[in-house]
């Protein structure tokens, strides 16, 4: 009877330990996707292990997955799609860390990169290339802006926007009116939508403030820009405005490369200030003790003069006629 009893207690552990890797991620998903801010984070956490794991690994029990069954998810991709093919491999890790911790799987963390993946698998930054976002040369903005400034719309008015602010593509199309202050010329993007995770106050300069004025709102849609299908716009609406401008050579969030470039070459404001405006994370003790308070009272006068520089005419040659440096399509 003792024989039985134990024979049937080691069935019903191994039954409970079948976990598939496949719901094993589901799981980990429902217990974690509340706490994840970013929404493009929470959408590609399974659909990354659809495309890439579940072909390979998704029907099999979690305490079968070993170094080899990881290596056959990862290592078809690590060339190509460093990048992607690293993001597999933490999510891996985590949900077979999840199994060993509620005890469908015992031993080391075969998706683990130091001092094990790292002895397989060459190091990311030896196979994979540092991709700048494409950024307009900042005395070519002012053209820019005025050929801009022609085009209907409220991508075009988003791209305005999001130039003039130096703000990040999702934080602008994300915008909601209860962020706007148009008495105190401020925006405030709430730690829960931008990328450093901390709460970042933005001035406006006046024709910023032009724009937010003599944009269409709608009623109970909280949404700053709106999109065609009454949300907001979509991350590619203002992509798709610089396309349409001639300028596939150029990207949308390079245009905060531009803003930092302007800063450092025609201004004389500190780093630290720049970096504000910017709303990066600051490693260095040393410059991030400045950073205690967010210095709006010295950002109001660099979006200022930012806003001046970006929309003043172009130089020209006689008269009125502008000097031709890159051809816009009407």
């Amino acid at each position: 009877m003792e024989v039985r009893k134990a024979e049937r207690a080691a069935a019903a552990l191994a039954e409970a330990r079948a976990l598939t890797f496949e719901a094993a991620a589901q799981a980990y998903f429902n217990a974690h996707e509340r706490g994840w801010k970013n929404r493009k984070h929470r959408a590609q956490f399974l659909s990354t292990l659809k495309t890439y794991a579940y072909p390979k690994i998704g029907k099999l029990s979690v305490a079968a997955i070993d170094t080899g069954l990881v290596l056959k998810v990862i290592e078809p991709i690590w060339h190509d799609k460093t990048e992607t093919a690293n993001r597999v491999r933490g999510r891996v890790e985590a949900v077979l860390d999840w199994a060993t911790v509620r005890g469908y799987r015992v031993g080391d963390n075969p998706a683990r990169w130091r001092g094990h993946l790292s002895e397989a698998l060459p190091a990311r930054e030896k196979i994979q290339k540092t991709v700048h976002h494409a950024a307009l040369a900042y005395d070519e903005l002012p053209e820019f802006m005025m050929a801009l400034s022609q085009r209907d719309g409220v991508a075009a008015r988003a791209l305005e926007f999001t130039i003039l602010t130096a703000a990040r593509t999702g934080e602008v199309v994300g915008a909601t009116w209860d962020e706007i202050n148009l008495e105190e010329k401020s925006w405030i993007v709430p730690a829960g939508r931008i990328k450093g995770g901390r709460e970042h106050r933005v001035p406006l300069s006046e024709r910023a403030l032009k724009i937010l004025h003599a944009l269409p709102t709608e009623k109970d849609n909280p949404f700053v820009f709106i999109g065609p299908r009454r949300g907001g716009l979509s991350n590619m609406a203002m992509a798709a405005v610089v396309q349409r401008m001639g300028r596939d050579d150029i990207t949308v969030h390079g245009f905060r490369s531009t803003f930092r470039d302007w800063c450092a070459e025609r201004t004389n404001y500190p780093n630290h200030i720049v970096e504000m405006a910017l709303a990066h994370v600051v490693g260095d003790k040393v410059e991030a003790a400045y950073r205690r308070g967010d210095l709006f009272a010295k950002r109001i006068k660099l979006m200022a003069d930012w806003a001046r520089f970006a929309t003043t005419k172009p130089a020209t040659e006689s008269g009125d006629k502008v000097v031709p440096m890159h051809r816009f399509p009407a």
